[in-house]
């Protein structure tokens, strides 16, 4: 059982940058983490994934701009996010998944991940 809590949320201007947190009950090795985000009226979008400590991914809309980055001593997660833009808004969720994906880099479909945060906000103003 994994528990996942994020932190690091709030309100910046566009421009700014925040730094997201999800602690993990665990260890996160071997697992897929990921972390998603929901505009108002907008479907739930993969961010970034992580895997091993190693392979990330992105989503186009916020390559060059986010980080995601993974501590093995704190099992925590980071997303680094710069730059940040009014589209940027929504509710952040940190997901996770034990399981070794196909090529090494873990999926964005939000049904691959069993393990879920309750959600952090960003809001991001002009």
């Amino acid at each position: 059982q994994v528990q996942l809590v994020e932190s690091g949320g709030g309100s910046v201007q566009a421009g700014g940058s925040l730094r997201l947190s999800c602690a993990a009950s665990g260890s996160t090795y071997s697992t897929c983490m990921a972390w998603f985000r929901q505009a108002p009226g907008e479907e739930r979008e993969g961010v970034a994934t992580i895997h091993n400590y190693r392979n990330t991914n992105y989503a186009d809309s916020v390559k060059g701009r986010f980080t995601i980055t993974q501590d093995n001593a704190k099992n925590t997660v980071y997303l680094q996010m710069n730059s940040l833009k009014l589209e940027d808004t929504g509710d952040y969720y940190c997901a996770a998944e034990p399981l070794r994906p196909e090529g090494g880099y873990c999926p964005f479909p939000r049904d691959n991940y069993g393990y879920w945060g309750q959600g952090t906000q960003v809001t991001v103003s002009s």
